[in-house]
């Protein structure tokens, strides 16, 4: 159990103490996609969703969700997280939405959670605010695509192969 850090000597699982490690600058970016019908695509398109501005409200909530990652994932410490840039576009060769988040910090751990929390808010907040017109949207990759700092070091994911 030495080697495994999440469990206390009793195996049981704890919060892992960060207080030693040094603040170092961490990025973490992450992306998700929601597959629509052309009807619903064209109704975010042109904002004829009842609900309202569906890409404003999504940017929204996946900042919020960021902001809340520790009270969702229960081994994640709560961090002062310094900038959240969240973007949201339609390819209407998918008929998806595209969503992307990068978090920002410098800290003693990294942001890939609440990277990944937000991309997966904003998709959860697309398919609320679409569901009166269609209910099997689909919520798909969501990923990490890349994460820089800390003593893991640096992450890129090749999207060529994935």
């Amino acid at each position: 159990m030495a080697d495994f850090t999440h469990f206390n000597e009793q195996g049981r699982a704890k919060m892992v103490d960060v207080g030693a490690k040094p603040v170092s600058g961490r990025t973490a970016v992450a992306a998700s996609r929601v597959l629509v019908n052309e009807n619903t695509f064209r109704l975010i398109q042109t904002g004829g969703v009842k609900k309202g501005d569906v890409l404003t409200v999504a940017q929204v909530a996946g900042v919020m969700g960021a902001k809340r990652t520790p009270d969702l994932i229960p081994m994640c410490h709560p961090i002062l997280i310094d900038g959240i840039d969240l973007e949201l576009h339609l390819d209407e060769e998918r008929l998806s939405v595209e969503i992307q988040a990068t978090v920002r910090c410098d800290g003693r751990t990294g942001v890939e959670m609440e990277a990944l929390t937000a991309v997966s808010t904003a998709a959860l907040t697309v398919y609320d605010m679409c569901k009166a017109v269609q209910r099997d949207m689909e919520i798909t990759d969501i990923r990490l695509l890349s994460k820089s700092g800390g003593v893991h070091g640096d992450y890129e994911r090749d999207e060529k192969h994935a």
